[in-house]
């Protein structure tokens, strides 16, 4: 295919396209090279960005931003990409019988559109179902923030959550809805800023309809600390 006809191709598509498959699409020598390396080539092409755009880069405030730029997309905003920053689930055996759904919410997620390489913002509430293992709370929170930490559709991301959940806990009884800001539609585009995207993945006993409402009962609840 031509160059003007796979532009005109991604026009067309617009913000439609989600691949079908839940893994982040990587290359297979994505992890080749260092983070050092990775850093070196970033700053770089964002420098030749900038320059592109007119900007002075000698100027006191714009000559480091390469550098921070790169830096914050191989180690901060998009560090999930790399399996060594993958948290350590550490899972205990559910010994007091808490057989009812623990409920997670309100868990601050910032993540990437893979779009646009704008902010994602919002909250993750993730429930699971106990069959005889827990796992510490933190490390809910951790998951949530590990797949975030990537360019990303909201639905792979929701997908991703729930999946990682059922692997550590052993069970599929794994709930996740996230509701987020793209500032790919509040801040370019269309420019709506009060619209936000919801979106859902239940497994197991919460493809219930009793179990779906209970959880979302809990996520509905009021807590005022």
């Amino acid at each position: 295919m031509k160059k003007n006809n796979i532009d005109e191709a991604i026009d067309e598509m617009g913000d439609a396209f989600v691949s079908p498959n839940t893994d982040t699409p990587m290359r297979k020598d994505a992890f080749d090279k260092t983070d050092a390396e990775k850093v070196e080539i970033i700053q770089e092409n964002v420098k030749n960005i900038m320059d592109a755009l007119g900007l002075d880069l000698n100027d006191d405030s714009l000559k480091g931003t390469p550098k921070r730029v790169a830096k914050m997309f191989v180690h901060e905003i998009f560090g999930g990409l790399n399996p060594k920053y993958k948290p350590k689930a550490s899972t205990f055996q559910n010994k007091y019988k808490y057989g009812e759904m623990l409920v997670e919410k309100d868990i601050t997620l910032y993540s990437t559109c893979e779009h646009h390489l704008l902010p994602i913002v919002g909250k993750a509430h993730v429930g699971y179902i106990s069959n005889g293992t827990v796992v510490g709370l933190s490390k809910m929170n951790r998951i949530v923030d590990f797949y975030a930490k990537r360019p990303q559709v909201q639905e792979r991301l929701t997908m991703q959550i729930v999946k990682e959940l059922q692997e550590v806990l052993g069970t599929e009884d794994v709930a996740c809805v996230i509701d987020a800001k793209h500032l790919c539609v509040n801040s370019r585009g269309i420019r709506d800023v009060a619209s936000s995207t919801v979106t859902s993945e239940y497994g197991g006993r919460f493809k219930d309809p009793e179990a779906r409402r209970d959880f979302l009962d809990y996520i509905n609840l009021e807590t005022d600390f």
